[in-house]
């Protein structure tokens, strides 16, 4: 292994300086932000968290990104995001923004997938830590990246590590994707139950179809099977008690617990402090500021101050029937501090305990194999976060001359 600046071996080119007047919530392009780097857990993602992702006006061909295009932050909005690294999904459809760095590899001295796990090593991380601009919101910059120093091993070990530390990132996409359609039956199970009515009856035909008897109410001003009620979310709660605010104090990216916070990150972290953790595998997740929610049916800690953990105290409301039931509402963002106390008083409806543990067993098995891929997942980043920087320093020797 010989000693370089990744200078030598790379180049980084600073984004367009966008106008904010052409920001816009459709288009056909989409303007990259922070807020696509998928932090901490690794790689890119969609930006959940704005609707006017879209930018309309004129940008040069040179801004316009490709599949493949690796890409790091210039501006950390979170601790610990310079140095982060995503590979652009799609082509010609994501623009780079000013405060996002282009990578660009010399292909000869240095292998792609390799450099894309050479950036977010710990080894360039602190560095790029201690250059940052010492502001509220630290900055770095291309040559700054470029100025960093890094242990750089010969081209056949490039591919192998590369190559091993990509495998585990493609195993974590494809449970994602797994999750993401898993999610979508048990959404589609919900709607013809619950909003089309087509449940099963006591002879196991759908009940609104086959005569099943339905009554108006006023409160949503439509028919509902006989027998259903309607309530106000706040008054089916079960009062949760405030625990241990993990975000800041314990933050890491390993850990026997994930901290799920109330953003879109979801998983933001991890810890191995088990005060305040959160021992219920069924709870739902929720952002007094945000429009995301999350059901999660595994051990976890509470993330920043404005997480609510939302419970059911009715046994004929399972917190997964309740959890599906939020998703579909028309949630405006109130603000922080108010958005939850304006969530709270939605209408709810509560079906029989009978026809609400049918569903539940109708699903298990969807939500048994969602809660595994998560925790799957969970190892994997754990593994690879592991692995990245033995590589990187050269401590992990192959057998073979190449992984395949």
């Amino acid at each position: 292994m010989r000693k370089i600046k990744l200078g030598d071996v790379l180049d980084v080119k600073r984004g367009a300086s966008l106008s904010g007047e052409f920001y816009a919530e459709e288009g056909e392009k989409i303007r990259l932000t922070l807020g696509n780097f998928n932090y901490p857990s690794g790689g890119f993602k969609e930006n959940g968290s704005k609707t006017n992702i879209y930018f309309t006006g004129n940008v040069k061909e040179e801004f316009i990104l490709k599949k493949g295009d690796i890409i790091t932050p210039l501006t950390e909005q979170v601790s610990g995001l310079l140095g982060e690294t995503a590979r652009i999904p799609e082509d010609d459809l994501y623009i780079q923004s000013g405060d996002i760095g282009l990578v660009i590899p010399n292909e000869r001295l240095l292998d792609r997938l390799y450099a894309y796990y050479l950036l977010s090593s710990s080894m360039v991380k602190k560095q790029l830590d201690s250059a940052a601009q010492q502001t509220k919101i630290r900055h770095t910059s291309p040559e700054k990246i470029k100025e960093c120093e890094a242990w750089l091993p010969d081209m056949n070990y490039q591919k192998q590590a590369g190559a091993l530390l990509n495998a585990i990132d493609s195993k974590i996409e494809i449970n994602n994707k797994i999750n993401t359609e898993l999610e979508l039956m048990a959404k589609n199970i919900y709607d013809y139950w619950f909003l089309q009515y087509e449940f099963p009856n006591e002879e196991g035909k759908p009940y609104k179809s086959s005569g099943g008897k339905m009554v108006w109410n006023d409160e949503l001003g439509r028919e509902i099977p006989e027998g259903w009620k309607i309530r106000k979310l706040e008054t089916v709660l079960k009062k949760f008690p405030k625990t241990k605010n993990h975000l800041t104090s314990e933050y890491k990216k390993s850990g026997k617990y994930p901290i799920i916070d109330q953003s879109k990150k979801y998983i933001c972290g991890y810890t191995d402090d088990e005060e305040g953790v959160i021992a219920c595998r069924d709870a739902i997740v929720f952002g007094d500021h945000t429009k995301e929610i999350k059901y999660v049916n595994f051990p976890f800690a509470r993330g920043a101050d404005g997480t609510q953990i939302l419970v059911s105290a009715d046994k004929a409301l399972s917190n997964y029937l309740l959890f599906l039931q939020i998703q579909q509402m028309d949630l405006l963002n109130q603000g922080y501090s108010r958005y939850f106390k304006f969530l709270k008083d939605k209408n709810v409806f509560i079906p029989s305990k009978i026809l609400n543990d049918k569903f539940m067993s109708s699903i298990f098995d969807v939500t048994f194999k969602i809660r595994e891929g998560l925790i799957e997942n969970q190892e994997l980043i754990s593994l690879r976060d592991f692995l990245l920087p033995l590589l990187m320093n050269g401590q992990v020797s192959f057998k073979e001359k190449y992984i395949i």
